[in-house]
């Protein structure tokens, strides 16, 4: 079905950027509304659901290797139930990429190309991530790779700009109000850091397969890295208004002004999102379509792409009629249903699986 290898270190540049492109813009003011002045502790805190996942994830494909979640499901809870198991696999990775397709079209539309149908902005993205899916694994690695440095360069060239505006005394009190506000902050991220589980469609292609733990927890400690310094750079700017922010590193991106030439740099945030996106998207494409393919039992996922590729567009409207409510399940749903997809389930999984392997070693010896 996919002949096609790439290394741990491409696994790692492919999850790096889908799990923060599209944190690094809502997800500040969100956490920013439980844990206030402590929201960089909150990515700290929902790391361990990260190296948690990486783990379970890990651990199950040493258990079943060469395998992804819809096959190894039917080995572990028997063939009718793993069926439904992988449906709903199908049902999630489907409509949550639709969903993020819907945010990356809602944002371009409102911020820059208001007069341009979002309609023509997210099947443009489609057909981009379409032409890399049906390349494979290979072409998809090897792009995340030509593309991480036009994603992390703006990143660091936006702090520098704007640390002349920084505040220092906005992190104060530190746990003023205890620990519990930036747990309630950690809870949104969480969700975010349960997306490390798209791994288990990575591994199985892995050249150096034992690397692919090592690399995971890395990709998870840079995840929380990044979050934990853009959450400061939007903290020391903008202060207690944080929260009040539906893109908090937009409206500090407008805060920069250098010698009256370097001005308006929101197009600087704008290439961070759609290039992270791009990433982002084309990972979750991919494990629709490879789920796809593996729940039908077919000997190729490439002719199912393009038709999944319209039921992401479609979805991204049957299922959010308004950017309302994306930003309601991003802040309601995703978190809970995404660590329980992505994490809790994945748990129960390997504990069944190691039990029935306890179980099986005394008749084998």
């Amino acid at each position: 079905m996919e002949k096609g290898k790439i290394s741990s270190l491409q696994m790692a540049i492919l999850l790096y950027p889908t799990i923060v492109a599209t944190a690094i813009l809502g997800v500040p003011g969100i956490t920013a509304k439980y844990a206030l002045n402590d929201l960089w502790l909150s990515p700290i805190l929902a790391a361990l659901i990260g190296y948690a996942t990486v783990y379970i994830a890990y651990k199950l494909h040493k258990l079943y290797p060469k395998q992804t979640v819809i096959q190894f499901s039917e080995q572990i809870i028997g063939r009718i139930p793993g069926k439904i198991l992988g449906f709903l696999y199908l049902f999630f990775y489907i409509p949550i990429t639709g969903q993020i397709l819907r945010s990356y079209g809602d944002f371009i539309v409102d911020s820059f190309m208001v007069n341009t149908p979002i309609s023509v902005i997210m099947a443009s993205m489609v057909i981009l991530c379409a032409l890399i899916v049906r390349g494979g694994i290979e072409v998809l690695g090897r792009a995340a790779g030509l593309f991480l440095p036009l994603f992390i360069i703006p990143i660091f060239i936006l702090i520098i700009l704007v640390s002349s505006d920084f505040d220092f005394k906005n992190i104060f009190p530190i746990l003023g109000n205890g620990i519990m506000p930036p747990l309630k902050g950690a809870i949104v991220p969480g969700g975010w850091f349960s997306e490390f589980f798209l791994m288990i469609f990575l591994l199985p292609f892995l050249a150096d397969m034992k690397k692919g733990m090592k690399y995971g927890m890395m990709t998870v400690f840079a995840v929380m890295f990044t979050l934990v310094v853009v959450n400061l750079v939007v903290l020391f700017v903008l202060g207690p208004t944080t929260s009040s922010k539906v893109y908090p590193l937009m409206s500090v991106s407008r805060y920069i002004g250098l010698a009256d030439f370097f001005e308006h740099l929101e197009s600087g945030v704008m290439a961070i999102w759609v290039v992270g996106t791009f990433v982002k998207i084309s990972v979750f494409y991919y494990a629709a379509a490879l789920s796809t393919a593996q729940w039908l039992n077919l000997s190729d996922y490439r002719p199912v792409v393009w038709p999944l590729g319209i039921l992401i567009v479609e979805f991204s409207f049957w299922s959010f009629p308004s950017s309302m409510e994306v930003s309601r399940y991003d802040v309601i749903a995703f978190p809970f249903y995404g660590i329980l997809m992505q994490t809790i389930i994945p748990l129960f999984l390997l504990v069944i699986a190691f039990v029935r392997k306890r179980k099986r070693e005394p008749k084998t010896s």
